[in-house]
Order: structure tokens, then C-alpha cells, then sequence
């Protein structure tokens, strides 16, 4: 199996702003929102339920439901943006890790609900911590942007 290189930052990209962190994180911020809601709206309409009853009646399930369409749009801009795998990785973990405590939290019924309000609440510190941790990447506006 090979591996393949990540791309580097362009120079005629270098010296990124803080400013452009704050762009790239609204941009993802808006993408993750709107798979969240076409993701969810299309479960709901499967499982003909309302969003509380299913928070309760499937709890797991809308739990994934919500983690997987948060993140595969905010993957598909990134990429769009020119991010690498290895970026793409770290930020979807950043979406996927922090579900599940609370998928546990169901399994072991230690709550009868999803907790979907604070999983969604606690994706974006994760994403900010991982846009911090690689400034870097985050802060440089590609040719693409």
C-alpha cells in the first residue's frame, strides 16, 4: 500500500491571517450547519417522526445521522478548498469522536434522549481546537479560495 504526499501550503500562499482562520472556520461552520439540517430532515421524513420523538424512540440512529451529514459536506468543502486527507481526517474525527460519549450514555441508559443540542454545542470547540492546533493550514487562503 503506498503512501501519498500531502501537498504543501504554495508559497505564493505563506503568511495566512488569522483573519482567513476565521473565513475558513465560518465556511465550515455553514457547511456543517446546512448538512446537519438536509441530513436530519431527510431522517425524520424516513422515520416519520418529529425531531423530539425521534430523539427518544432512536436515539443512536439520529446521533449518527447528525454526525455523518455534519461532516461529509464540511469534508467535501475542504477538499474543494484544497485541504489534504490528513486535514480532512483530523477534522472529521473532530466531528465523530466527540458523539460517542453520548452514544454510550444511550447504550448504557443513562439518558433516554440523544443529547443531540449538546453534542452539536461540543463539535464546535472540537473543530476550533483542531483549526488552532494547525494554524497553519487554517489561516492561508489557497488559490482555490
Amino acid at each position: 500500500m503506498g503512501v501519498v504526499a500531502e501537498t504543501p501550503v504554495p508559497p505564493e500562499i505563506a503568511g495566512g491571517t488569522v483573519g482567513g482562520l476565521w473565513r475558513r472556520f465560518i465556511e465550515m461552520l455553514v457547511g456543517m450547519a446546512l448538512g446537519m439540517f438536509a441530513g436530519l430532515t431527510v431522517f425524520l421524513l424516513v422515520v416519520q417522526m418529529t425531531f423530539e420523538e425521534a430523539l427518544v424512540q432512536r436515539p443512536s440512529l439520529i446521533l449518527l445521522v447528525m454526525g455523518i451529514s455534519m461532516t461529509v459536506p464540511m469534508i467535501a468543502w475542504m477538499r474543494h478548498r484544497g485541504h489534504g486527507w490528513r486535514a480532512c481526517g483530523e477534522m472529521g474525527a473532530a466531528m465523530i469522536v466527540p458523539m460517542f460519549p453520548f452514544l454510550l450514555l444511550v447504550w448504557f441508559d443513562v439518558t433516554e434522549s440523544a443529547l443531540c443540542g449538546v453534542y452539536c454545542a461540543l463539535t464546535v470547540p472540537a473543530m476550533l481546537a483542531v483549526m488552532f492546533y494547525r494554524r497553519d493550514e487554517y489561516a492561508h487562503l489557497n488559490h482555490r479560495g
